[in-house]
């Protein structure tokens, strides 16, 4: 990863450790009505949410894991599947039962809690899992370019999906990518040093 991208998770972390504090100021509270007024009811940008269900993702991760597995026996690959995706998602649903923010009030709205949105948070780290692994041995700069605008494209809708159809406050999914974010760049960082710890070994 470029030297950019490691500065930035803590940036993120940051961000996030300050959103948790100020959850319930009156600036975020505004922040979240102004986000609601704006992107609510959007269809369009509502059906992104599909892209984010946990079934999908899970088919995605296990065909990503399958390809790590045939194509190069990438163990350590499979491992930052595991642990970008599943951790990550674990990791989601903690810090939701530990914050316990209540969703908006809409009908029929979902029962688990609201604080950080999974599809923000998880749909960052499937997401950049597949440009990080997609980009990883392309020499091709404008291709490595590409896909990572669609993976960051294609993040920043599922987020916003959740605001669309009212299941999330936007808080909730900037909260989501920058914890989501912060833990991509964690594992990545082991994930290279691993790597980097391995060919010295084998010289």
């Amino acid at each position: 990863m470029k030297k950019l991208f490691y500065p930035l998770g803590l940036v993120t972390l940051l961000g996030f450790a300050a959103l948790f504090l100020y959850l319930e100021t009156k600036e975020i509270i505004q922040f979240d009505s102004q986000m609601a007024h704006l992107l609510g009811d959007n269809r369009v940008i509502g059906l992104f949410h599909y892209l984010g269900e946990t079934k999908f993702i899970v088919f995605i991760m296990l065909l990503l894991i399958a390809f790590l597995w045939f194509r190069s026996n990438n163990y350590r690959g499979m491992l930052f599947v595991v642990f970008t995706v599943g951790l990550g998602n674990v990791m989601n649903q903690f810090i939701k039962k530990w914050v316990e923010r209540e969703r908006p009030d809409v009908p029929q709205q979902l029962e688990s809690f609201s604080f950080p949105s999974g599809h923000a948070m998880v749909g960052i780290l499937y997401l950049f899992t597949i440009a990080f692994f997609l980009t990883e041995h392309q020499s091709n700069k404008l291709i490595r370019v590409l896909i990572w605008i669609g993976a960051v494209f294609i993040t920043i809708m599922v987020g916003l999906s959740r605001i669309a159809e009212h299941r999330h406050y936007a808080s909730d999914v900037l909260a989501g990518w920058m914890i989501g974010y912060t833990w991509f760049v964690i594992v990545a960082l082991w994930y290279e040093y691993r790597n980097k710890a391995f060919k010295k070994h084998t010289l």
